[in-house]
């Protein structure tokens, strides 16, 4: 079942207990999780989250319908959050969806995939879930996204100045809200108490968010620019920017490179690869994107993916010491990059 937006969030700021499963993916994974944060707000601030990946599944299939199934131990609400969503769990979410009853909701975050996989087929054939993919939001979708946004916080935006949000954020729907929750704590905006952001408001604050991009980052890295990678890093750490966010955008970066040079080893031309891709990738990107693409081998990029996510690993570890080990991993990545021209 293919849902339209409307019907989607309906559902989620319900609550709707006909839906065990939400498949939210799509290349806009901010997009995505935000979604998944309505189902949370729709549970109540009290309720527990209980969080999965498709990895554990694999191993135990039985696992997500004996989660939606039970009860919290303080007696409350409960929901499920599964991320990554992959094909890795598709038995688990098969037997959540044929089980005599599943009391907790589970919003699964799938990333970009393919049209084919067999996850997002089960979940459309399905009367008990719903599926949404999520695309970038680009030009008129951005601002409008960047209004909705802004509206939510308590924050009146004119075209123009959506349109300068949209396009300083690079259209990324986490970037655009991280900045408006700075306006409006600037502005005292909130819901009851709605206050107009104008340009000026941007010009005292908005300094960070022209630079603050980590799509910058990204592009240093796997452009294979060890030295402009370096000077992203510093200057991310001096705003304030944590380890998590800056791996799992470069994790981002790297799947994308991935699933697009998959295309290409099943014999499509660059070119073609880069058409089909459309919305999936941000116009202002897709020069970048290709020149990467032409960079990086498979091999190369799993290795890539590979890395990141033991960085992540160890920044989550008890008695991490650091982000010099982040710092290095990147920077690592940089440098092979480099290595390739």
């Amino acid at each position: 079942m293919k849902p339209d937006e409307a019907r989607l969030r309906r559902a989620l700021d319900g609550a709707d207990p006909a839906i065990r499963f939400y498949l939210l993916y799509g290349p806009d994974e901010a997009g995505s999780r935000a979604l998944a944060e309505r189902l949370g707000a729709a549970m109540g601030a009290d309720a527990e989250r209980v969080d999965l990946t498709s990895s554990q599944l694999k191993g135990d299939p039985a696992r997500l319908s004996d989660e939606a199934a039970s009860i919290s131990l303080f007696g409350g609400k409960r929901w499920i959050r599964l991320e990554p969503a992959t094909d890795d769990a598709l038995d688990a979410v098969q037997a959540l969806l044929e089980a005599p009853a599943a009391g907790n909701p589970i919003a699964a975050i799938g990333g970009a995939l393919r049209k084919d996989s067999k996850l997002v087929k089960l979940v459309q054939a399905s009367n008990a879930a719903l599926a949404h993919q999520s695309w970038v939001p680009e030009g008129r979708n951005a601002a409008a996204l960047a209004v909705e946004v802004g509206r939510d916080l308590g924050l009146q935006l004119r075209n123009d100045v959506a349109n300068r949000v949209a396009s300083a954020c690079n259209g990324d729907r986490a970037l655009i809200s991280r900045e408006l929750e700075k306006m409006a704590l600037y502005l005292d905006a909130a819901p009851d108490r709605p206050k107009p952001l104008e340009n000026d408001a941007l010009d005292a604050l908005g300094a960070a968010m022209e630079e603050g991009d980590l799509s910058r980052l990204s592009n240093a890295v796997f452009s294979g620019q060890p030295g402009e990678a370096d000077a992203e890093l510093a200057r991310l750490a001096n705003e304030g920017i944590e380890d998590i966010p800056v791996l799992r955008a470069l994790a981002r970066r790297a799947l994308q490179l991935a699933q697009l040079r998959a295309q290409m080893a099943e014999g499509e031309s660059i070119d073609r690869v880069m058409e089909t891709a459309g919305k999936a990738i941000f116009w202002k990107e897709k020069p970048v994107i290709q020149s990467q693409l032409q960079r990086w081998t498979p091999d190369g990029l799993a290795t890539a993916i590979a890395r990141l996510a033991e960085a992540e690993r160890q920044v989550k570890a008890p008695g991490y010491v650091g982000s010099a080990l982040v710092e290095e991993e990147i920077l690592t990545i940089s440098r092979f990059a480099a290595r390739r021209r």
